[in-house]
């Protein structure tokens, strides 16, 4: 794609609650944006949504849509992805796709900035986003990596409803207002009761009795990281928050990182901020982290039931930085190639 000095952008699923907040990045980082296009199905199209203060007409999703369009943002279902991806690079545009339908192709990069912004030169014309709990652990885990090589992670995952989209929301909405008037409770969304209430299943089971969640996040992190041999066991649960996810992780390094190193290496980390200090109360909280667009990190310690090991609590805005707030800049780093690494996430965080 040639470079200029404003492109023309197409949002794929735009009235979605990622799609809305694509849009929302985009103006907030002013994305070097000529003209937006938002693209919905049959069941939104017609509809407005906001882009800078301005209403947008959203347009019906074909395959005749990408004529001009520099760079396609997709927050659409898999399905969605697959049959308009390539229609879209075939097009010409730069597909950022936040679905699964790609991200672990061998030939369509698997990309979170902070962490190998470098795969991006490898691209065919998609580049895939990886899973929204996926790219707050490894933005937390990468520098630690570097200095220690994680040989294992054992995650467990607090996630908000807002990962399913808008009806969970209204969902867990309904059901706290039913519950809190002695009403009964239908689930609809989920297969149980979600308010007031977690559940250990996010996706469909497999026959190993993991969820597809969960194998998401062993072989994603593996090829973000580019380490095949590192060990991930992941528990996922769907719990009664509506924005941010929350996520339990322990490590196993090749060499000994005590916790005071470990602060001080994430103090410095790209995308990271660190709010550890539990004897205060300070700690990463999921209502303090929605909006943000850092991954929080905190309750660093060393665990002591093995030599090489620490435990921490990582949170972050799904909706913003494990979707819109990791498409956008991995739309920058396509723009920006010739830049360095650190110039690059110098000119993304700030």
């Amino acid at each position: 794609m040639t470079k200029k000095s404003a492109y023309t952008v197409a949002v794929v699923g735009a009235t979605g609650a990622v799609g809305t907040e694509m849009l929302s990045v985009l103006a907030e980082r002013k994305f070097p944006v000529d003209n937006v296009l938002p693209l919905a199905s049959s069941k939104s199209a017609g509809g407005d949504v906001s882009f800078d203060g301005n209403d947008l007409k959203v347009k019906l999703l074909t395959k005749d849509s990408f004529q001009g369009i520099d760079i396609a943002l997709f927050s659409a279902g898999m399905d969605v992805s697959k049959e308009y991806a390539p229609v879209a690079a075939k097009a010409g545009a730069v597909v950022i796709d936040n679905s699964s339908a790609w991200r672990m192709d061998p030939q369509v990069p698997l990309v979170v900035p902070e962490v190998n912004p470098h795969d991006i030169e490898k691209h065919r014309g998609i580049i895939a986003n990886p899973n929204c709990s996926t790219i707050q652990m490894v933005v937390a885990l990468k520098p630690l990596h570097d200095e220690a090589q994680i040989t294992r992670i054992v995650v467990s995952t607090y996630q908000s409803v807002s990962g399913t989209g808008k009806n969970a929301m209204d969902e867990l909405a309904e059901q706290c207002r039913q519950l809190l008037s002695f009403g009964d409770i239908k689930p609809k969304v989920y297969p149980n009761q979600i308010a007031f209430n977690c559940l250990p299943h996010i996706d469909d089971f497999l026959p190993t009795g993991y969820t597809k969640e969960e194998m998401k996040m062993v072989n994603e992190t593996r090829k973000i990281m580019g380490d095949q041999s590192i060990g991930v066991s992941a528990t996922t649960v769907r719990v009664p928050v509506f924005v941010s996810h929350a996520e339990s992780i322990n490590i196993e390094t090749k060499k000994k990182l005590s916790a005071e190193e470990a602060r001080a290496i994430l103090s410095m980390a790209p995308g990271v901020q660190l709010f550890d200090d539990p004897s205060r109360g300070v700690y990463p909280l999921q209502i303090d982290s929605a909006g943000t667009d850092a991954v929080f990190v905190g309750r660093i310690r060393e665990d002591d039931s093995i030599p090489k090991g620490l435990n921490m609590w990582v949170v972050a805005d799904n909706l913003r930085k494990g979707a819109a707030l990791n498409a956008v800049p991995v739309s920058y780093t396509h723009l920006r190639a010739h830049e360095t690494e650190a110039d690059l996430v110098c000119r993304l965080l700030l």
